[in-house]
């Protein structure tokens, strides 16, 4: 075969992380006199890392985060330093994935909690493990088309098995009244089996006026906080201090 057969064979076989660097490799193996071995196991090598490239990228987009670029290489820790950094990292390890454990994200808004949430999911994702990110009232109406559709059982299969679930923002918005029995169905049905991360602006205590369902919220805590990870974010909001900043240029200008 020569180098045009060879790559549509390669593609044709679906290996088309060594097709691209079929020619490449050749000329590497010319210039350094490759064994026969060695130049197989670069070929098979690129083969890999396109595939756990095509994986990662692919897990990212199922995973629908919100924002795409945020990372804990993006993250300022030095905003608020009386963060429990060792936490952040611990969590960042996705160990507690592996374990079936949860995490609460709790703080002011502007402190990072979203951030951290999408940036422990994207780690989790290079972890090996499947994520599936959902701001709180949207995960909520997603539930409501599916009962209204009759696919309701459809949706809690595919939200119970996933292993990370993030549900991000809980009482930035107004919820529907069944909010927390729909809630409580969901964390019941992952309980022990997957994990599941919440980040919201008010404490545990109000979740109850929050949901207006103190019975299924004691529930629903109950399970959520038997595991669970708990980071306090803040104090200092970062998206105030960008306002502030702003104002100040804008003044010296």
């Amino acid at each position: 075969m020569n180098m045009i057969e060879l790559d549509r064979a390669l593609r044709t076989l679906r290996l088309s992380g060594m097709a691209a660097c079929l020619e490449a490799r050749v000329l590497q193996a010319q210039s350094e006199q490759m064994v026969p071995a060695d130049f197989l196991s670069a070929l098979i090598t690129d083969e890999l890392v396109r595939r756990q490239d095509r994986l990662l990228i692919r897990r990212i987009t199922d995973a629908a985060f919100r924002d795409r670029d945020k990372t804990i290489d993006t993250f300022d820790f030095d905003f608020n330093k009386k963060m429990d950094r060792r936490l952040i990292f611990e969590l960042a390890t996705a160990r507690f994935v592996d374990r079936h454990e949860d995490a609460m994200l709790l703080g002011p808004p502007g402190t990072g909690k979203s951030h951290l949430g999408q940036a422990i999911g994207h780690a989790a994702i290079h972890q090996g493990h499947k994520v599936l990110y959902r701001e709180a009232h949207v995960l909520l109406e997603h539930l409501a088309d599916a009962t209204l559709d009759g696919t309701r059982k459809d949706f809690y299969a595919r939200f119970e098995a996933v292993p990370l679930l993030i549900i991000d923002d809980l009482g930035m918005r107004k919820l529907p009244a069944t909010a927390a029995e729909d809630l409580l169905e969901l964390v019941m049905r992952r309980y022990e089996r997957r994990s599941t991360l919440i980040t919201s602006n008010r404490p545990v205590d109000e979740w109850g006026k929050l949901l207006g369902d103190n019975a299924a919220v004691a529930a629903l805590l109950d399970r959520i906080l038997h595991h669970a990870h708990v980071l306090k974010c803040g104090p200092r909001s970062w998206r105030m201090k960008q306002h502030v900043d702003l104002r100040a240029q804008e003044a010296a200008q």
